[in-house]
């Protein structure tokens, strides 16, 4: 059974249109320290072949990305679980096990586009760079407490969130959630991980 707080009983497709609406917003109001031109969100609808028909297990690694809670590496107390449609039960993201007040990582290098509550969660977005034309991808912490403010640049490795308190909203023990969506496809936030080197296939010598 899934013991979770009635403030987290909120489905997870509604929680995720508010955090599409609240991005989409952060977005088009500029920022104080930068111009919003420079982190536009793209809109929610991708062009086909561009994100919203991705590949369900998700993109190619991201270079020099990390796991965003260590060192020691947290465990992962919930798996990315791919919802059967777009409203469907299931679990888009990863659940890493961090107590309040632990520090948050960037699994990967780029510019945060949103840094607040949504549904009364702290919510942190960054988003990754792309090539020209291409949908980006978008990670997500939550719930946490943002360090660092919408507009900034932050790399791989860099602190830019703390677990709020509130981190035993989502699991039944105290963790960080941890997302990736490009377009309108969620994807397993695992598959931006460097992947481990392949072995050459073994050779059987001959007998002597």
């Amino acid at each position: 059974m899934d013991r979770r707080s009635p403030r987290a009983a909120l489905p997870a497709a509604l929680v995720s249109l508010l955090l599409a609406a609240a991005v989409a917003g952060a977005a088009a109001v500029p920022a104080a320290r930068a111009p919003a031109a420079a982190f536009a969100v793209p809109p929610p609808t991708s062009p086909p072949g561009t994100g919203g028909d991705a590949p369900p297990g998700g993109g190619p690694p991201v270079r020099d990305a990390v796991w965003p809670v260590g060192p020691p590496r947290a465990p992962v107390v919930r798996g990315w679980e791919p919802p059967a449609s777009a409203y469907g039960r299931g679990h888009r993201g990863v659940d890493l096990a961090a107590p309040p007040g632990t520090r948050v990582r960037a699994a990967a290098a780029g510019r945060v586009t949103f840094a607040g509550p949504v549904a009364g969660r702290g919510v942190l977005v960054v988003t990754l760079p792309a090539p020209p034309g291409a949908v980006p991808s978008r990670v997500t912490y939550e719930p946490v407490r943002a360090v660092v403010e919408a507009g900034a640049k932050v790399r791989a490795g860099q602190v830019v969130a703390l677990t709020a308190a509130d981190a035993a909203s989502h699991c039944a023990g105290a963790c960080l959630h941890w997302g990736l969506r490009r377009g309108d496809a969620y994807l397993d936030p695992l598959s931006i991980l460097p992947r481990p080197p392949r072995r050459p296939p073994s050779r059987l010598l001959p007998l002597r």
